[in-house]
């Protein structure tokens, strides 16, 4: 933080009111906007939203125990203390999106944002930081990517920025479009279209559909980022000529691409890239395993190129990237005799997210008398074809060179009964039921891949295994050389 940014506060009592037509019963000033009321920070402007389970009025006066300087408010709940710091206002989610567009307008940053089925976190990170290198960059936190999180993002915005970068998701269609008019991009990017929500869609080419809502938000000097290796990429593309874009842009290896990837060698734990972007060639690293990594990093620099920024300066800047939790973080754990490696890809899972893990497990390399496991749980929201898509993973775990593979959950269980018995490892009805399994399965050497849907709840079992960690005092020590 800037001493400025320390000094000027992101939204005064005001501001605050003029922009959402509220009534402040007192003066204050807030360094920033939160909606949960658990993790609320010293000086943040809580929002009472009310949702179908909950109702964020019942959590004022935790959120202002917890320091936060003002609560928005549509009423008064009783256990709030005479006096207390408020914005009232006649609809509290109304008011979010209404601090949302304050922000945007506000601003005089240049809007970027990105959707796809796979890879929008990964791609919105390494934006931030190809982007950082010319300039005051913001990005929006985690995945804050639906209608409550994007107005959030937006809110939270520091008025100083030169760049603003924003994940837009969906599950339905009409979700995106809403979104991408709160933002207002300038370049859009959509990293992917693949078989994702199928649950609620009819076809893939539906979902391209609903992701190329994302033109909505964009005017006539818009720029559309789009994935030429796609099959869905004609279709997007003529959407977004019918919405007026002004350019579009491919990237990917087609030789038509104009960010076109030349080379990508992967490493066990890094990617080497050599590119063309927008006609200048350019070689980086990414500290990311994994050609998928390679593949959208191309659209971010072609992003980066239009925004201004120079490509060696941003290309170097990707770098900088780490694996996120859940999103592919490597976590190494001493055992006796060696160590375990846990690739934790347990935030989410798609069958082309699958298929991609799978590779960057073929890619590392085991200790002594290793193997390569996956360890693997449903896939969510895939509709009638969610057993067959599962089966179908069999071929990939087999090229990628994995040696065992649990499973858990019932979908999983039509992967387990496809696997060839020789890499068929134990399956349980859920993650928690398996975690016994895979905790005496795994020994020094190994290096095991977590995935499955945030609704499979794989995480425990990273923790599970990130438990079996030997304190120091416990291991062997090494015999002296001399």
């Amino acid at each position: 933080m800037t001493e400025s940014d320390a000094m000027t506060p992101l939204w005064t009592a005001y501001e605050a009111a003029a922009a959402t037509g509220g009534r402040a019963t007192h003066a204050w000033n807030a360094a920033g906007v939160s909606i949960d009321s658990r993790t609320v920070k010293d000086g943040e402007l809580f929002v009472a939203l009310q949702g179908p389970n909950f109702d964020g009025h019942d959590f004022i006066p935790a959120a202002l125990g917890a320091g936060a300087s003002a609560a928005i408010a549509a009423r008064i709940p009783e256990t709030v203390a005479a006096g207390a710091s408020l914005l009232m206002v006649a609809d509290t989610m109304t008011a979010l999106e209404a601090l949302g567009q304050a922000a945007r307008r506000r601003s005089t940053a240049r809007f970027l944002a990105v959707t796809g089925s796979v890879g929008k976190t990964g791609t919105k990170e390494m934006l931030r930081l190809a982007l950082g290198a010319h300039g005051k960059t913001y990005a929006s936190l985690g995945n804050l990517n639906n209608q409550w999180g994007v107005p959030l993002a937006l809110a939270n915005m520091p008025r100083d920025c030169a760049f603003g970068v924003f994940e837009l998701g969906m599950n339905h269609a009409g979700e995106i479009g809403p979104l991408s008019r709160q933002v207002r991009p300038t370049i859009a990017i959509i990293t992917t279209i693949e078989p994702a929500h199928l649950e609620f869609f009819e076809s893939v080419e539906a979902i391209a559909d609903a992701k190329a809502e994302i033109f909505e938000g964009l005017d006539g000097d818009g720029i559309a980022i789009l994935n030429r290796d796609n099959p869905q990429y004609q279709r997007l593309a003529k959407k977004a000529a019918e919405q007026g874009v002004g350019r579009i842009i491919a990237f990917g290896r087609h030789a038509d691409a104009e960010a076109r990837l030349l080379d990508c060698a992967l490493h066990p734990a890094a990617t080497g890239v050599t590119a063309e972007i927008l006609g200048e060639r350019v070689s980086y690293r990414l500290q990311m395993p994994g050609a998928h990594w390679a593949h959208n990093s191309l659209a971010v620099l072609a992003a980066a190129k239009c925004a201004g920024v120079e490509l060696a300066a941003a290309a170097a800047a990707l770098d900088q990237l780490q694996p996120l939790k859940g999103r592919g973080q490597r976590v190494k754990v001493k055992l006796a005799g060696g160590s375990l490696e846990i690739i934790d890809e347990s935030y989410n899972a798609s069958p082309a997210a699958m298929r991609a893990a799978f590779q960057v497990l073929a890619q590392a390399t085991p200790g002594g008398g290793g193997r390569r496991l996956a360890v693997l749980g449903d896939m969510r929201e895939l509709g009638e074809t969610a057993r067959l898509l599962h089966a179908d993973l069999a071929p990939d775990l087999k090229a990628s060179r994995v040696d065992r593979v649990f499973t858990a959950g019932p979908l999983m269980e039509w992967l387990h009964a496809t696997l060839p018995d020789e890499m068929r490892g134990d399956h349980a009805a859920d993650s928690q039921a398996l975690i016994p399994h895979v905790v005496a399965a795994v020994r020094a050497g190994d290096v095991v891949l977590v995935k499955g849907s945030l609704g499979s709840r794989m995480a425990p079992i990273v923790e599970a295994l990130r438990s079996l960690e030997r304190p120091a005092e416990a291991l062997p020590r090494a015999a002296n050389g001399n």
